[in-house]
C-alpha cells in the first residue's frame, strides 16, 4: 500500500543551492502535496532573491500543512539561521540545522505522517564542523532507522544502477567483496526495480577486475565470490545474470537488455549515470522502511545566491518518489 500524507522535501545545507531549487520547484509546480524542513527564513530569503511570487510559512508538522498553490509550507527545524548567514561557505549552524531536519523527516516518515522522503543536499564538511561525523544522508538515514541492508542506486531515464559498496577508499574494495555483500545487492537491487513496478526486474551484476576477471586471470573475486552469488540468487527466483565486464555492461543496460546494473565500487557505477548528466540523475536509498530519494548533485557552494541553480534533479527526485511502490509491470 501507497503510504498516506504529503512528501517530505528536506532544505539541506541552507549555505549552499538547496534554498533556491526549493523554491523553483514549487513555482513551477508539483505534482503531489508536499513539506519542506529546515530554515523557514533561509527560504523565503531565497524567494526574495530569485524574486519569485512564493510565501513560506512555518508549521508545526505535516498535519498542518495547507497545500495552497506557491505557499512553501516549512517545520522548523534546530536553531533558527542567522539572516546573514554566508552562503557558499562551510557553516556550522547550516550543518546542524540540516541534520535536525533529515532527522525530524525521518522520525516523521517511520510513523507515517509523510509518505516519503526527497532531499536537497548536505555539505559533509558542514555537518563535520557541526560535530556530527557521518559521510552524508544514507549512513545517517541508515542508523535512525535502524537498517543493516541497505545500498545506494542512481537512475536516471537511461541507466539505473545499485552500488555494492560506497564510500570506502579503492583500495579496501576487493576485501569488502563478500558472497553475502553481493547476495545482498542483488536483492536490494530487485527490490529497487519492483518499487518501481517491475514484475521481474533483470539484474545485471558488473564484474570487478577487467575482464570480470577471467575465469581468474586477472584477479579471482570474480569467479569465486560474484558469480557464486549470481548462481545464489538466480536459486532464490532472481532473473540476475554476470559477472559482466564493466567496460561494456553500463552499455548493454542503456541499451534495454537489463534493468539495473550492481556495481561493485563507487566511481565503476557513478561514472557512467552521471556521464549522461548529472541534471535529471537521482539517488535512492534502497533498503529503508520508507522511499527516500535526492539529487544527484552537491550543494554547489560555488554558485550559491546567483539564482542559476538547476533544480531539474529535484523536480526528478520528486517524481521518482512518487512513482516508487507503484503497481507491477512486466
Amino acid at each position: 500500500m501507497r503510504a498516506a500524507g504529503p512528501l517530505g522535501i528536506t532544505l539541506g545545507d541552507a549555505a549552499g543551492i538547496g534554498p533556491e531549487i526549493v523554491v523553483k520547484c514549487w513555482h513551477a509546480g508539483l505534482p503531489a502535496p508536499a513539506v519542506v524542513y529546515g530554515d523557514a527564513g533561509a527560504l523565503a530569503r531565497a524567494a526574495g532573491q530569485l524574486a519569485l511570487p512564493v510565501t513560506v510559512r512555518a508549521v508545526p508538522g505535516p498535519g498542518q500543512a495547507a497545500h495552497a498553490p506557491r505557499q512553501i509550507d516549512v517545520v522548523p527545524c534546530g536553531p533558527a539561521l542567522p539572516g546573514d548567514l554566508p552562503l557558499g561557505r562551510v557553516s556550522a549552524q547550516a550543518g546542524r540545522v540540516a541534520y535536525e531536519s533529515l532527522i525530524r523527516a525521518i522520525d516523521d516518515a517511520r510513523a507515517g505522517r509523510i509518505r516519503a522522503i526527497v532531499t536537497a543536499p548536505l555539505n559533509k564538511a558542514s555537518l563535520h564542523a557541526a560535530g556530527l561525523d557521518f559521510p552524508g544522508h544514507t549512513e545517517i538515514l541508515a542508523e535512525r532507522t535502524g537498517t543493516r541492508d541497505y545500498a545506494m542506486m542512481l537512475a536516471n531515464n537511461e541507466l539505473r544502477v545499485l552500488l555494492a559498496t560506497i564510500h570506502i577508499a579503492l583500495a579496501e574494495v576487493p576485501r569488502a567483496i563478500t558472497f553475502e555483500g553481493q547476495l545482498r545487492a542483488i536483492g536490494l537491487a530487485e527490490r529497487a526495480c519492483r518499487q518501481l513496478g517491475l514484475a521481474r526486474p533483470r539484474v545485471a551484476v558488473a564484474g570487478l577486475n577487467p575482464h570480470a576477471g577471467e575465469q581468474g586471470r586477472f584477479g579471482t573475486e570474480d569467479r569465486d565470490i560474484i558469480a557464486p552469488a549470481v548462481q545464489a540468487a538466480r536459486e532464490q527466483g532472481i532473473d540476475a545474470s554476470g559477472p559482466w565486464p564493466g567496460d561494456t555492461v553500463f552499455m548493454r543496460a542503456r541499451r534495454g537488455e537489463f534493468d539495473i546494473v550492481v556495481a561493485q565500487y563507487h566511481d565503476q557505477g557513478l561514472i557512467p549515470v552521471k556521464y549522461l548528466g548529472v541534471d535529471e540523475g537521482v539517488n535512492v536509498t534502497v533498503g529503508l522502511p520508507f522511499v527516500r530519494t535526492s539529487v544527484d548533485h552537491g550543494t554547489a557552494f560555488d554558485i550559491a545566491g546567483q539564482g542559476i541553480a538547476d533544480p531539474a534533479s529535484l523536480r526528478a527526485a520528486f517524481e521518482l518518489a512518487l512513482a516508487m511502490q507503484g503497481p507491477a509491470r512486466a
